[in-house]
């Protein structure tokens, strides 16, 4: 379904530590990569400044030590050239949060980062909760600049454990001025075992929420709308959400199909006419094999529609080596497929 390919080249993927800035000078092409292990990035454009934010940084501790960053932070002055900081955008999470959850601390994941109508830049993210081992929820935190540091709300903002939790959150605002979180329940978590713990029957759903917010960014009004679940073409779940409206008013989300740590990880995504649906599937957009990829996912599209970032992992299963950031320029066209730029 592409018109044409991307050349990602995946420059020098080797252990750095984060503790200093790391420089990624992009290729001539439109791609670009960060070559530490940044995972689940997202993107906001902040005036000519391009910022991007990443789960934690427990495997590059693993392979060469340092400290752990709860949420790493990238910037670019021309979304080319890109610089981890090696700073720590949120250093002290809800006080929902289980502070030691196994070998990623507070274990937090996906974080995504926007301006809301007060000016304040608002950061949602998901982490582990106290006395509920292996469940994520999602909380908020505020900051007066985009690289933080982040305040936490001492309360989550999605947190339905019986369903099995909140991880990959994505915040966007429609042309209205309108804001919304969307998140992925993670039924996986409480699934019955097997590919990413829900590849054994019964197959628990792993639905993609739309919530509406106040004007603040993460106050909940109103109940949560499921836009899409999972089908038996999307393997065990479906997660990383990210929407985007086009020119022409229609709504499209992307999202990820399938289980992180094997090859069939995918970026994909669904249009609709409302932002409330309903989602007709119409990916996938990048499979394992696209351009040397390997499981690609965990993608983000910026509010211009255009710019996006997405990790793949460089050699064997997604979860057992890096996953580097790249960026790529997309565009939507009228028969609602999704084109290289």
């Amino acid at each position: 379904m592409l018109s044409s390919t991307i050349t990602p080249v995946l420059l020098g993927l080797l252990p750095f530590a984060c503790a200093a800035p790391i420089k990624t000078t992009g290729s001539t092409d439109p791609t670009q990569v960060i070559s530490v292990d940044f995972a689940d990035p997202d993107l906001l454009q902040d005036g000519t400044q391009w910022w991007a934010f990443a789960s934690n940084n427990h495997k590059t501790i693993a392979a060469v030590g340092g400290n752990l960053i709860n949420v790493q932070i990238a910037r670019s002055p021309d979304f080319t050239t890109w610089t981890v900081t090696g700073g720590d955008a949120l250093p002290t999470v809800g006080a929902w949060v289980d502070p030691k959850a196994g070998n990623q601390g507070a274990a937090v994941w996906a974080p995504s980062v926007s301006k809301n109508k007060q000016g304040q830049y608002v950061m949602t993210y998901s982490a582990a909760v106290k006395g509920k081992p292996g469940k994520h929820c999602l909380g908020a935190a505020v900051a007066s600049q985009p690289q933080g540091p982040y305040t936490p709300q001492a309360t989550p903002l999605a947190c339905p454990l019986s369903e099995g939790g909140a991880i990959d959150s994505d915040n966007f605002m429609d042309i209205d001025g309108t804001q919304y979180v969307l998140y992925k329940i993670d039924g996986n978590s409480v699934g019955h075992g097997g590919v990413c713990n829900n590849g054994n029957a019964p197959i628990v759903d792993t639905p993609i929420m739309l919530q509406k917010v106040a004007d603040d960014g993460f106050t909940p009004v109103g109940t949560p709308v499921k836009l899409l679940d999972r089908s038996e073409l999307d393997g065990p779940l479906v997660e990383a959400p990210s929407l985007m409206r086009t020119a022409n008013g229609k709504y499209v989300l992307f999202f990820s199909s399938n289980c992180f740590a094997t090859s069939n990880y995918d970026v994909t995504y669904a249009f609709a006419d409302s932002i409330n649906g309903p989602y007709v599937k119409r990916g996938p957009m990048m499979v394992t094999g696209t351009d040397g990829l390997f499981a690609p996912g965990g993608q983000a599209i910026a509010a211009d529609g255009k710019h996006m970032m997405f990790h793949a992992g460089n050699v064997g299963p997604a979860n057992m080596g890096w996953r580097g950031a790249y960026t790529q320029i997309i565009n939507v066209d009228t028969t609602r497929q999704v084109v290289w730029a």
